[in-house]
């Protein structure tokens, strides 16, 4: 059973995704917040699986609580779900760890669909928001220019860094497994080889570190 977390502030919506998705069978709620403060104790608590997160609360916001969650629990995934297609949150959420960005408009097969997705290790962006995520990408590409290449990019040999070019264009394993011609288990072996060459938690900081980096 995949374990999640519901933090919102409005008690509706909480209650709403917890008979949508407590009705699946391998999803289970197994608590909710009310503010990113809440959630990160109900992580040390409980430790869920997946933290299905709004970013603006009382006390500690999505974001904030995102970084805490991730810096202290590296192996809970967290996924934002929120009204607000902001470029700035979209961004400030991925970099501290978010693994998915849905917004409240999304069908609820879609969500428990990402909920399985960033538990597989996978990342899930919402369509609208991929854009936006896109674009910053590129700008932060475009700000790399004449800028200190990480030494950690020494690292890599030049398979590993075609497949995180590839990781930063959202291509996920079986895509990148066709593209290069290697088996998904290799491409897996791969991306958990550069992971710990980086000292990086997921593939969301490996495509900004490879954007960053100008890979």
């Amino acid at each position: 059973m995949i374990k999640v977390l519901l933090v919102d502030d409005q008690d509706i919506l909480v209650q709403g995704l917890k008979l949508i998705l407590g009705a699946e069978e391998d999803i289970e709620i197994s608590g909710t917040a009310n503010n990113g403060k809440k959630a990160y104790e109900e992580c040390k608590w409980n430790r869920p699986d997946v933290v299905l997160m709004d970013i603006q609360m009382p006390e500690v916001n999505g974001v904030e609580a995102a970084a805490k969650i991730k810096k202290d629990f590296p192996d809970i995934k967290i996924i934002v779900l929120t009204t607000f297609n902001d470029d700035q949150y979209i961004y400030d959420a991925l970099k501290n760890g978010a693994s998915g960005y849905l917004l409240k408009d999304t069908s609820p097969s879609e969500i428990a669909k990402a909920v399985r997705t960033v538990y597989n290790g996978g990342g899930l962006i919402h369509s609208e928001v991929a854009v936006k995520v896109i674009d910053k990408f590129s700008q932060l590409a475009n700000e790399t220019v004449n800028k200190h290449i990480d030494s950690r990019v020494d690292l890599l040999t030049e398979r590993e860094i075609e497949i995180c070019r590839l990781i930063a264009e959202g291509k996920n394993n079986h895509e990148i497994a066709e593209e290069l011609f290697l088996s998904q288990g290799t491409v897996k072996n791969h991306i958990t080889r550069v992971l710990v060459k980086l000292d990086l938690r997921d593939r969301t900081q490996l495509a900004v570190f490879t954007i960053k980096s100008d890979l």
